[in-house]
């Protein structure tokens, strides 16, 4: 085993342990607020992913795909919490 393989690896497993933790933080937090907080990590997630897909294929137009992807993932993810949290305040509730 390389070390190439190595780090694909752990960036995999890290992608995967990050995504699950925010669905468990996701599932198990009462408040909708709380809720809010864990859908960061989700990001970081995707950004691993495409570190993975980069580093196991070198750059390629696949590479460049995940890595526009993780951007989108990044860029998009603080405003759409954002908006998600202005519209629970709008609405007044607090599930």
């Amino acid at each position: 085993m390389t070390l190439r393989e190595v780090v694909v690896w752990a960036l995999v497993v890290a992608a995967g342990a990050l995504q699950v933790l925010a669905c468990l933080g996701v599932l198990l937090m009462r408040d909708a607020y709380d809720r809010l907080h864990y859908t960061g990590p989700s990001a970081l997630g995707g950004l691993c992913a495409a570190g993975a897909v980069l580093c196991a294929g070198g750059w390629s137009l696949i590479a460049l795909k995940a890595l526009l992807l993780a951007a989108i993932l990044l860029v998009t993810g603080p405003v759409l919490t954002h908006a998600t949290a202005r519209a629970i305040h709008a609405r007044g509730q607090r599930p």
